[in-house]
């Protein structure tokens, strides 16, 4: 078995639109922003995650160029995608050895992703060096992750809103009974903000300034009972060319984000209505669960425990509920093995 073990290395990746997540040896070890900056001139990659955020709209080298692979929770760059990839592996240290192990692959994808972006996916992790590579869907993960039984016959709600798609499923007996995927997620949000910004306040900003402000005073809700403190923003207004600075409060994004989240309160809707009858009646007494970046705005659960008229519950750590659930379904792969694509 050791000898086994030395040949072979096993990672779980979240591979998000916003956040990539490896898991190796049942630890996270990368949590990094989906971005790479590559020199055009020999095609390079000059850096990875937080490295190349630092560039993101930032750098005067037309030569340089920051890309973010992911959209929509798909990959949107094949070759961009296996640079990520590829340098995200490397930082785990999993292959530095004189004889390269193995190396076998979880990576979770969005239940609605066609076979087409599926097989990009797949692709795009052999080229960086995977022997073997398994799919398991977010919101089965995001549910292991959270802690529920997934094979037990009790119906469970699982909305888990990432940077690009928001994954509403209903999970019974390791199955997913019933999903909704839509590409309103993070990402949207960000560009909400933007437009917001720019028509409200005269004020141009870019979309790492518009991240900043969704997590210092993002909100669902236009009334909180802790609400944070106004948040000062800088960009550049739009009449003069100047930069300048205001503050934004919290009512004003629960205003920019009310028609996206919306659209995630339908979906959820629409996945209810087609919920078989007895699993309805479960998820009256099991409530919903909301995993991933969004479940991190303010409210965001008061409201859609008011839409639904359920119980709603945050997971802890919503961030890294996706990963964790992916890390634990690789270590009991023969538990999980028919979930595993």
């Amino acid at each position: 078995m050791g000898l086994l073990s030395f040949f072979n290395r096993e990672v779980a990746m979240d591979l998000g639109t916003a956040n990539s997540i490896v898991i190796y040896n049942d630890q996270v070890v990368i949590d990094e922003p989906s971005i790479v900056a590559i020199d055009r001139n020999n095609n390079k990659v000059v850096a990875v995650g937080k490295k190349a955020q630092l560039m993101d709209g930032r750098t005067d080298n037309k030569n340089i160029e920051t890309v973010r692979p992911l959209r929509g929770g798909v990959i949107a760059d094949f070759e961009m995608a296996q640079h990520l990839i590829r340098e995200l592996i490397g930082m785990t240290n999993v292959n530095r050895s004189i004889l390269p192990p193995s190396l076998r692959m979880v990576i979770c994808i969005p239940s609605g992703i066609t076979n087409v972006e599926e097989r990009a996916v797949r692709e795009s992790a052999e080229q960086a060096g995977a022997k073997e590579i398994r799919m398991i869907h977010e919101p089965m993960a995001a549910a292991i992750g959270i802690g529920i039984d997934v094979l037990q016959p009790d119906g469970h709600m699982v909305v888990d809103i990432g940077g690009g798609t928001a994954e509403i499923a209903v999970i019974s007996l390791g199955g997913i009974v019933c999903n909704n995927s839509i590409r309103v997620a993070g990402d949207e949000f960000n560009d909400n903000v933007v437009e917001y910004m720019k028509r409200q306040h005269n004020m141009i900003i870019g979309i790492p300034t518009a991240e900043r402000v969704k997590i210092a005073v993002g909100a669902a809700v236009s009334e909180l009972a802790d609400p944070p403190e106004d948040y000062r923003t800088t960009g550049r207004d739009l009449l003069t060319g100047l930069p300048k600075e205001i503050l934004v409060n919290y009512k004003e994004i629960a205003h920019a984000l009310d028609k996206s989240i919306a659209r995630i309160e339908q979906a959820i809707l629409d996945t209810l209505a087609n919920t078989p009858p007895e699993l309805a009646a479960d998820i009256y007494r099991n409530g919903i669960y909301l995993a991933g970046g969004g479940a991190l705005l303010r409210g965001l659960d008061q409201r859609v425990s008011s839409k639904t008229k359920l119980q709603v519950h945050i997971a802890d750590d919503p961030l890294r509920a996706v990963a964790r659930g992916t890390g634990i379904a690789l270590k009991n792969f023969n538990k999980f093995s028919f979930l595993i694509r």
